[in-house]
């Protein structure tokens, strides 16, 4: 088939960016011929949180990514759409994260719709984690505008059915992120990073937001039934939310010594030294939908903690690739201690080989074109 999809991807980095291009690589593995569509202007300079929204890596050589979408110029939706309807591609694909992105991305599927094209929607997020007055109506408006959707876990499908019973949506899990190469040892790691190897070490990793909990993670990693002097905990992403009440309780908690305070963007190329270095790596969200950290440690085979929100505990078995907790300091603080304690530090380690074969990318391809095909 020939499919285009509407996504965030180079020169913008970030998650959703990374699942895209790793999923056009995987289409044109299989046959497909592909392109990406992406932004010209993602979002305005005062309503993003971080640094930058540009990626420093070189664009990929393997994908044809043309920039030009504007997010916020209805004129633009209408000339993409018609440019896009005009090369009538078999299978739109669009990634939808974020409601404020609806009128765009929606405007243009409506168009390329109204081609013969099929549009298939992959929600990574049905609503946003963060609640505004205007997500429902504003997602309900996109999702009016598509054929079917894929989505990435069993909790977001049950959120999509409240605003469509009748499309197509199928559940096809978030696929591993086999893209920052290989695991390293622990000791390469720990040179690449210039800590030192002889520590138990729990990583907290990816941009950080006030859902995904860094200060319930402080608070429960602060127990005095975990040693500080043989246990570190690993800080590794850029703050978008939370910096100042985060970096009040690492001192008010006394924690200096003892957390590794890595808080900017983590390049692809160093992923593999935090992956290969934790022991553990805690995911202690308040709320989510799905988790691309949770990909990257099946990838480097790292057991997890991750709490019952969302569809986290739907690919995280407790007791067999790490712990499932509740959403306390309490219980995270017992799972932490129950790791530290364990003396065989590789006990998850054939549960993770066997689950992470569920997590091809295969799967997401094929959830994805099986009802353009069928149409077809």
């Amino acid at each position: 088939m020939t499919i285009t999809i509407l996504s965030p991807a180079w020169p913008y980095r970030g998650g959703i960016a990374a699942f895209s291009e790793r999923l056009a690589v995987q289409l044109q593995n299989e046959g497909h011929q592909v392109d990406i569509v992406t932004f010209t202007l993602q979002y305005p300079s005062f309503f993003f949180p971080g640094t930058t929204q540009y990626s420093d890596s070189p664009a990929p050589t393997n994908l044809h990514i043309e920039r030009a979408m504007n997010s916020i110029n209805p004129f633009n939706w209408i000339k993409v759409g018609r440019q896009i309807r005009k090369k009538h591609p078999d299978l739109l694909v669009v990634a939808y994260w974020q409601s404020l992105m609806a009128p765009c991305l929606g405007t243009i599927a409506k168009m390329v719709q109204r081609g013969g094209t099929r549009v298939c929607a992959l929600m990574h997020n049905v609503l946003p984690h963060e609640p505004r007055f205007y997500n429902k109506w504003l997602t309900g408006y996109f999702i009016r505008s598509i054929d079917e959707a894929v989505c990435l876990s069993d909790a977001e499908q049950r959120n999509f059915r409240l605003f469509s019973q009748d499309k197509r949506c199928v559940v096809s899990p978030h696929p591993l992120y086999d893209h920052f190469g290989l695991r390293m040892t622990k000791a390469e790691a720990a040179a690449e990073l210039q800590l030192p190897v002889d520590y138990t070490y729990l990583l907290f990793f990816g941009l950080i937001r006030d859902y995904k909990g860094l200060d319930l993670l402080l608070e429960a990693f602060a127990d005095e039934r975990i040693d500080k002097a043989k246990v570190r905990l690993i800080v590794a992403g850029e703050f978008y939310q939370g910096e100042e009440r985060c970096t009040q309780l690492l001192h008010a908690l006394h924690l200096e010594d003892s957390v590794v305070w890595h808080t900017r963007f983590i390049p692809d190329e160093q992923v593999s030294a935090y992956f290969s270095l934790a022991d553990l790596v805690v995911q202690p969200y308040k709320t989510a939908t799905q988790s691309g950290v949770t990909q990257i440690a099946y990838h480097f085979e790292r057991p997890m903690l991750v709490t019952n929100v969302g569809g986290l505990s739907e690919i995280v078995p407790n007791g067999r690739v790490g712990y499932v907790t509740e959403v306390s300091v309490q219980s995270v603080s017992d799972a932490l201690v129950a790791f530290v304690n364990e003396p065989n530090k590789d006990c998850f380690a054939q549960g993770l080989k066997e689950e992470k074969r569920k997590y091809g990318w295969d799967k997401m391809t094929e959830a994805i074109c099986n009802g353009a095909q069928k149409r077809g």
